[in-house]
């Protein structure tokens, strides 16, 4: 009786060794570094870069544990982050622009262990410092720009189905008016219209008037369009952070019109919101070389044309966009012929074929590069409150000849410095945002805000521990050594699964790993109160000890639950450090359950297991058995 068959004891033993393995690298914590990549993306860096650095480095009497490559980057370790920080700035100077120079932090686990895939928790930015931003999406534009593709969409399938209309236009952000020639083209029209655009709820009759057709995009078309271009924008952003450098930044949605973007390890505040929420992007534009710039300054602006000024002097521009940077693939740093700086621009997509035709069209006239930027302000409104409105900024920063017809890959020259360049570059390559954003908060944390941070939340739970484990001790005795094995194996268990799955620990992480072993001691206490009332009822000890396991386990479950409701309703509806906290919760209920029923079960039975055992040391005032009956107890 109370004895595991032996595949089961080395079962568990090897359990435990493999969590082990995976929860010891959160033991070495982790090295200041700096990584340094190719803004040309998949170029990869070699020896004579890395010797580059050092050489760098050792010039201004920078101390550095390691510098080697790995993979295509090169990684170089520091000691301490003042070091580190002094480093990047020296780095990013001498480097320049054909280099990404970031800090991070690196983990200091052994190689051994790495191959193995053992990595350490990801540290939140409450533990490690960084950039916590948080941006709004104008979400009236997205579904206004689908309100504006559909007219010109309307308007092909209206003159295929041989509808004639006298005007198309898009009313407000959602709606789409459309006025017809005769009763007939409203018949035929209003066919088309439900067919090809099912988003849209059509009316006949608009404002009285028999020729006019109303459309009104449906709610739940506008959310699913909003959601998509949500969803599109946070991948942008996930690929603006990768090519910042930053290692474990977190980029989640929040509401259905904010998006928040952590940033470990970032202490630039002013670069990150300068990359993350910059909303830029390109256009190609034929120079109306035709028309006459002094009379559209004196306000005869020939038709479809607009009005730009380039180094001091008017320029007219067609209206019609040859290319955009939705067509870009790839962008780098460059310099020209004068060697001034410039960006290396390669398209692709459908828009390639048209502006290789029309550039073919046009050799010998100029063509103008518009750079556009929509940058978000605060007004008031009506009611007094203050609102975030967008203006978009355009200005032409190149007007060259076109020297021949124009295909995949080309130059753009005209910038200011090699900064702008580089920043423009790396928002081409990372893809323009599909809807302007406001920065509407921002956050620093230090890296010694986040190691006192760390510090306090270690000791907090030593303590609670300590004291958990010697109150234990002290009521329960023996059982309450065996109950602290199998909180330490509890928390073995917890740190493995959040280092597997890559889970992000913070503070409130912290606290629900607190809570989590509070409930696993609450598990053995319900199972010893139960061996001590089976002793009292007059049951030997070894089938008390099985009756206390078995019925105990019955009452752990109905118990635990509600609280696996709760983890997984708030990590449903939670963000940031809610869900944080839910996802340790939730895992932690389970390591809890195996650890304070199983293994303190298995510690149980290799103390007492198949022996004659007259008294158990679990407590204080042992039990005393009222009266004796012998029962065979299966088990």
């Amino acid at each position: 009786m109370n004895k595991y068959p032996l595949w089961k004891n080395a079962l568990l033993i090897i359990l435990l060794l493999i969590a082990v393995v995976y929860a010891i690298p959160n033991l070495f914590g982790k090295d200041p570094a700096i990584q340094i990549s190719s803004s040309t993306p998949g170029l990869a860096l070699d020896e004579s870069n890395v010797q580059q650095v050092k050489t760098i480095l050792d010039a201004h009497h920078l101390v550095y544990r390691s510098a080697i490559l790995q993979q295509k980057n090169i990684l170089v370790r520091f000691s301490d982050t003042d070091t580190q920080l002094q480093a990047n700035t020296v780095l990013r100077d001498e480097l320049g622009s054909p280099y990404i120079v970031a800090v991070t932090l690196e983990s200091a686990t052994p190689n051994a262990l790495m191959a193995l895939g053992a990595q350490p928790m990801k540290l939140g930015l409450d533990l490690q410092g960084g950039v916590d931003l948080l941006l709004q999406v104008d979400t009236d534009s997205i579904v206004e720009k689908q309100a504006q593709n559909a007219v010109r969409s309307i308007g092909d399938e209206l003159r295929q189905a041989k509808a004639r209309y006298t005007g198309i236009a898009a009313k407000g952000n959602t709606g789409i008016g459309i006025r017809l020639a005769t009763l007939d083209d409203v018949r035929n029209a209003q066919d088309v219209l439900n067919n090809r655009f099912p988003n849209y709820t059509w009316t006949k009759n608009f404002n009285q008037d028999p020729l006019q057709l109303a459309g009104a995009l449906s709610l739940s078309a506008a959310q699913s369009t909003t959601q998509s271009t949500m969803d599109q924008m946070m991948n942008t952003f996930r690929r603006r952070v990768n090519e910042l450098g930053v290692s474990e930044a977190v980029v989640q949605q929040q509401g259905p019109d904010r998006i928040s973007v952590d940033l470990p390890g970032v202490q630039d505040a002013a670069q990150a919101q300068d990359i993350i929420g910059k909303t830029a992007n390109l256009e190609f534009h034929l120079v109306d070389s035709k028309a006459d710039a002094g009379d559209a300054v004196s306000g005869l602006m020939p038709v479809g044309d607009e009005l730009f000024n380039y180094n001091g002097a008017p320029v007219l521009l067609t209206n019609r966009i040859l290319l955009a940077g939705d067509s870009i693939v790839d962008a780098s740093t460059s310099f020209d012929e004068s060697g001034r700086p410039a960006v290396s621009i390669r398209v692709g997509g459908s828009d390639v074929t048209l502006f290789s035709r029309v550039t073919g069209n046009n050799i010998g006239q100029p063509m103008a590069v518009v750079y556009v930027e929509t940058k978000p302000q605060q007004d008031t409104g009506v009611d007094g409150k203050p609102v975030i409105t967008y203006k978009q900024e355009r200005r032409v920063i190149n007007v060259a000849t076109i020297q021949s017809a124009l295909g995949e890959s080309f130059q753009v020259t005209g910038l200011s410095s090699p900064d702008e360049a580089k920043n423009l570059a790396l928002l081409l390559r990372a893809g323009t945002l599909a809807a302007p954003v406001a920065m509407i908060a921002e956050r620093t944390i230090g890296p010694s805000l986040g190691q006192q941070n760390i510090h306090l939340g270690t000791i907090s739970m030593e303590i609670g521990m300590l004291f958990i484990v010697l109150f234990m001790l002290f009521y329960y005795r023996l059982f309450g050594l065996v109950a602290g094995l199998g909180l330490l194996v509890n928390l073995i268990f917890l740190t493995a699964i959040l280092s597997v799955i890559g889970a992000t620990l913070t503070v409130a992480g912290l606290a629900g790993i607190v809570l989590t072993a509070g409930m696993a001691i609450d598990y053995n206490v319900l199972i010893y109160e139960r061996i001590r009332e089976e002793i009292r009822s007059g049951i030997t000890p070894q089938p008390a000890i099985h009756a206390g396991y078995d019925k105990a386990f019955a009452t752990i479950i109905d118990a635990n639950v509600t609280t696996l409701i709760v983890g997984l309703i708030l990590f449903a509806l939670g963000s940031g450090a809610v869900k944080g906290f839910a996802i340790t919760l939730t895992i932690g209920l389970f390591t809890s359950i195996v650890s304070s029923v199983t293994y303190t079960r298995m510690l149980v039975n290799w103390i007492y297991g198949a022996k004659k055992v007259k008294a158990l040391s679990i407590g204080i005032n042992p039990p005393q058995k009222t009266s004796f009956q012998p029962q065979k107890v299966q088990g």
